[in-house]
């Protein structure tokens, strides 16, 4: 099977799965605690389209400044590139950034990146 194929259908199971997709209870407190009074962002090494349909599946679409999704970066995680690029665009100092993570690779970027 063609490696396009596989991906597409990948990303069609993922859509079809959004109903029942919820958010960690500590991020999202946050989230709601600091929206309006920080800069947000997601970075993801996800398509822009996945990111935005699982933040408009939450309801946190409206909530972050910037996304920051594969095609924005060159370099994918663990290098900090994605994670740099969310911070200039907020226009915050790397070091001032508060990173969740839900992997290894990407601790490792928010820390090489001294976010």
């Amino acid at each position: 099977m063609p490696v396009e194929e596989v991906a597409r259908r990948k990303e069609e199971l993922y859509l079809e799965s959004l109903p029942s997709l919820k958010a960690v209870p500590e991020v999202l407190e946050h989230i709601n605690m600091q929206y309006g009074r920080i800069p947000l962002a997601v970075v993801s090494g996800s398509t822009r389209e996945s990111v935005r349909a699982s933040l408009r599946s939450l309801q946190l679409l409206d909530k972050f400044e910037t996304l920051v999704c594969a095609g924005d970066y060159k370099e994918g995680k663990p290098d900090p590139e994605a994670f740099l690029i969310a911070a200039a665009r907020l226009n915050v100092k790397p070091p001032s950034c508060l990173v969740f993570e839900d992997g290894e690779l990407g601790i490792v970027a928010a820390k090489g990146g001294e976010l």
